[in-house]
């Protein structure tokens, strides 16, 4: 019998629960806490509604909102300074993934000191972090369950995939009413990195029953709601969905982990600002199918929680079902089909293919992949 592990914080799901921010600060013991956001989450009104919550809880806070797209080293260094100079002793992150990433990682420093890169990998962090609240206003990332930060480093740019459990937040806070201020650009790339958390789970190598059950109900959630939560800022039903699917997608990966899908992500993120999700929704068809021979009962699966009917088809009909959905939503909703369509040439893919063979994500890809492989998914997609 196989012992399974699962990590997850204390979650806060549902309509208004950000009304929880200050009280679930001071359950955690803290004095004062650093708030760290950015100018679209400040600009759209949830910085300062936390800021009034942390008020009313009477709890002192200090504000960091340097965080940009695909954030930086030198970010995470500020916002540590922030924290320090303010004698801070536990952390709210209040944004999507980039905004989470980096408040794991000024957790990090905070604690255990040096440079950001020093922790690059699996299991580096020695030392505890402070309390950590998440609360995501983004369906995309998972940022808030999960064991995962990712930062560039700006000397190489790289992106760094850091996994370590002590990441994982004490409390998640998870309102679907934060997702009504997102545009329908912004609603289709996180939907659809949610969709790859999900799918890359489920074929991973470290998957369980544990994770699987999450993993299926975001790929159903996903299939049936993506689509009007693009379509309608105001569509509640649809944002509490991609919500779930999000947190569910988000406990899926941290556990299992993910694959060739955001391990190539990472390496073109490093060096070129595209949007994480759009750069997975591109990649995830090809990925899928180099991935197929690995384990066809489970692109099976999927292709059945997607709703694609497969009664009647084979394995390899159901793994080509679930291939072209997936590539029907993404025009659906707008995303690019292609790399030459976002810039990427053939002279990057040689580079780009390198270091994304290094990326933590690349373990548990169902498939083992060489350098020549992962070239061949890249010319595959321009």
């Amino acid at each position: 019998m196989n012992i399974n592990k699962f990590v997850t914080p204390e979650i806060i799901f549902g309509g208004h629960a950000i009304r929880q921010a200050g009280d679930a600060c001071v359950r955690l013991g803290a004095k004062k806490v650093l708030i760290v956001s950015d100018r679209g989450v400040a600009n759209a009104g949830w910085l300062e509604k936390v800021m009034e919550l942390c008020k009313e809880s009477h709890l002192p806070f200090a504000t960091f909102v340097g965080v940009t797209t695909d954030p930086k080293d030198r970010e995470v260094e500020q916002g540590c300074q922030v924290f320090v100079q303010h004698e801070c002793d536990a952390i709210i992150g209040v944004g999507g993934g980039s905004v989470l990433d980096v408040a794991k990682a000024i957790a990090i420093l905070a604690t255990n000191g040096g440079a950001i890169s020093d922790y690059e990998g699996i299991d580096k962090i020695k030392k505890p972090l402070p309390p950590m609240i998440m609360i995501m206003t983004t369906a995309g990332s998972g940022s808030e369950v999960s064991q995962f930060s990712i930062i560039v480093d700006s000397n190489r740019k790289k992106k760094m995939t850091i996994v370590s459990k002590t990441l994982v937040p004490d409390i998640a806070i998870i309102d679907p009413y934060t997702l009504v201020t997102k545009d329908s650009s912004l609603t289709a790339t996180t939907g659809m990195d949610v969709l790859t958390h999900a799918i890359e789970a489920y074929v991973s190598i470290a998957a369980t029953p544990l994770t699987d059950v999450q993993a299926k109900n975001a790929l159903i959630l996903c299939a049936q709601y993506l689509r009007p939560s693009v379509a309608s800022k105001t569509n509640t039903e649809a944002k509490e969905a991609m919500a779930m699917a999000s947190l569910q997608a988000g406990l899926a990966f941290s556990n299992a982990i993910l694959g060739a899908a955001h391990a190539i992500s990472h390496a073109i993120g490093g060096k070129f600002p595209l949007p994480h999700g759009e750069i997975n929704a591109i990649l995830l068809p090809y990925v899928m199918d180099f991935n197929f021979i690995a384990t066809p009962k489970r692109f099976l699966d999927i292709a059945t929680c997607l709703g694609i009917d497969t009664r009647g088809l084979t394995e390899r009909e159901a793994g080509n079902a679930a291939i072209h959905f997936v590539k029907e939503l993404s025009f659906d909703i707008g995303i690019p089909t292609r790399f030459r369509e976002v810039g990427i040439t053939q002279e990057m893919i040689h580079h780009i293919s390198e270091v994304a063979l290094e990326d933590a994500c690349m373990i548990t890809n169902p498939r083992d992949m060489n350098v020549e492989q992962v070239k061949q998914v890249l010319k595959n997609v321009l």
